[in-house]
């Protein structure tokens, strides 16, 4: 986002048309991007928003770019980052602590979630999960579960691949920092591990009805829980995090 040009300094608008935002005012709001972008005079814009009294109540950012921090600063703004923005949605309630550096999304609950990539000669495992489960009915996933409590993330992984594929000498390969994603009310913190396994034969469990192994690229073909891509990609591409 960029103040200068970007939001009408007058009533807090904004115009730029590349924006999601375009016609909704910041004024009072909180205003969550990703981050700034454009001229070092949109500092003194931002503090224009606050003498015309139109400013935002706070800003979330991904990733703090020089011009907006100092307008925040010049403008008295609460200005946090450091935050994945993709998880706030227009219309949450949001909770900014500046001080603390912490956001809190209201009505919205946390649940923590193993996601394990089964490998086995170049192909991976996908399981359908079927309707006796509670979400994703007829959706294709890896081997997924809650992390219960005092239970760790690869333990947790671990008793999942062995209750819903039965395999017991599964080999971890690797393993990745945890991914966010927003679905409603929910954001689903998910821990993806990689595992490479021996055979290919699978024994389901009743939380699935049908599983197949394939060529990481044709995960596009097939309906699948939300960013079951994204945390695939992460464990195999070699310039994951």
């Amino acid at each position: 986002m960029s103040f200068l040009g970007g939001v009408d300094t007058s009533n807090g608008v904004v115009l730029d048309p590349e924006c999601s935002l375009i016609g909704e005012s910041v004024r009072g709001r909180i205003l969550c991007f990703p981050f700034g972008i454009g001229s070092t005079v949109g500092s003194y814009a931002m503090y224009q928003l606050k003498l015309n009294k139109v400013a935002p109540r706070a800003i979330i950012n991904r990733s703090a770019e020089a011009i907006v921090a100092t307008g925040a600063i010049m403008s008295e703004i609460p200005m946090v980052d450091n935050v994945d923005t993709s998880l706030i949605k227009s219309g949450d309630r949001v909770v900014v602590d500046a001080a603390n550096g912490t956001v809190e999304i209201r009505d919205v609950t946390e649940r923590h979630v193993v996601t394990s990539i089964l490998r086995n000669r170049g192909r991976v495992l996908i399981l359908k999960r079927s309707d006796k489960v509670g979400s994703y009915r007829g959706s294709w996933a890896g081997v997924s579960g809650f992390v219960e409590k005092d239970e760790g993330d690869e333990e947790a992984a671990r008793r999942e691949i062995v209750e819903e594929t039965r395999f017991t000498n599964a080999r971890l390969s690797r393993r990745v920092p945890a991914r966010g994603f927003r679905h409603n009310d929910s954001v689903w913190t998910v821990h993806p591990f990689l595992f490479d396994v021996s055979s290919r034969d699978v024994s389901i469990d009743w939380e699935h009805e049908a599983y197949a192994w394939i060529l990481p690229g044709e995960l596009k073909d097939y309906t699948t829980v939300p960013g079951l891509g994204a945390v695939m990609n992460d464990l195999l591409s070699r310039t994951s995090p």
